[in-house]
């Protein structure tokens, strides 16, 4: 497996920056969170010369975009498809780019939107961004959040969807918040998993917890994700956390350690 972070953690970096400081803290790659007015300057309004730039640029350095993080969501049926055409657009600039997986979400279910009218929503969603990925190399993730936490629900969506340019991003934290373990979670969602999402929460008041201080089971996720032989990105994301150098070296240490230590049992 491979260690990243999203540009949360530096979103006044530009792309060579982020790139520099994965490097100096030992991450193997980035996740670049689109439409978040991060300094980076990856967005789908990029016109191919500068696409070509900036993976002329990423192909030189010895860090990589492991994943483009979209604010997407598909449970509202009346606004369904401008948000599919959007996913299309991050798909096609991941494509360009060389980036493996975009993340995407299930979204709140609205007033007045019953939940089966919304699952239909995000399956229809999803299925007709797995064609348009077909060939492309890109996986569409679905990230287990808000609404679709569950663990058990996000699987559902998954194998309704049907596509192998479909999987699941799997937010370690929030299936916990929901009431799951990590062996449960990761028992519903291991046929489907291709990216995943690392943080901790708290035991009590606060946003977040250092990894190994919180709520979730590290070091079990680790083992697991070792277990079935995972090749793709764990990344961490921690949002308004405040300055990077309080806790990205320190986060991707503890994550190398617990790794280390789950290989050896």
């Amino acid at each position: 497996m491979k260690f990243s972070f999203m540009s949360f953690s530096a979103p006044e970096a530009s792309l060579a920056e982020l790139a520099a400081l994965a490097i100096a803290y030992g991450y193997d790659g980035l996740e670049l969170r689109l439409d978040a007015n991060h300094a980076h300057g990856v967005e789908t309004a990029l016109d191919p010369q500068q696409r070509r730039g900036v993976r002329g640029r990423m192909a030189g350095a010895s860090v990589s975009i492991g994943a483009l993080a979209s604010s997407c969501k598909f449970a509202d049926p009346t606004s369904k498809m401008g948000q599919v055409d959007e996913a299309k657009r991050c798909v096609d600039l991941a494509a360009d780019l060389g980036v493996p997986v975009v993340r995407v979400f299930g979204g709140k279910v609205p007033l007045g939107v019953i939940r089966t009218q919304a699952f239909s929503s995000i399956v229809e969603a999803l299925h007709e961004l797995g064609d348009h990925a077909a060939d492309s190399g890109v996986t569409v993730c679905l990230e287990t959040h808000d609404d679709w936490r569950d663990p058990r629900f996000a699987a559902q969506l998954l194998e309704e969807a049907a596509s192998p340019n479909v999987a699941a991003n799997w937010d370690v934290m929030h299936p916990v918040l929901a009431g799951y373990t990590i062996d449960e979670a990761f028992a519903a969602l291991r046929p489907w998993i291709r990216h995943v999402h690392v943080h901790d929460a708290p035991f009590g008041p606060g946003q977040l917890a250092p990894i190994g201080e919180g709520r979730v089971d590290h070091s079990r996720v680790l083992e697991l994700l070792q277990s079935m032989d995972y090749a793709g990105y764990v990344s961490g994301e921690w949002i308004n956390w405040g300055p990077h150098e309080l806790y990205l070296g320190r986060e991707l240490n503890t994550l190398k350690r617990l790794a280390a230590a789950a290989a050896n049992r």
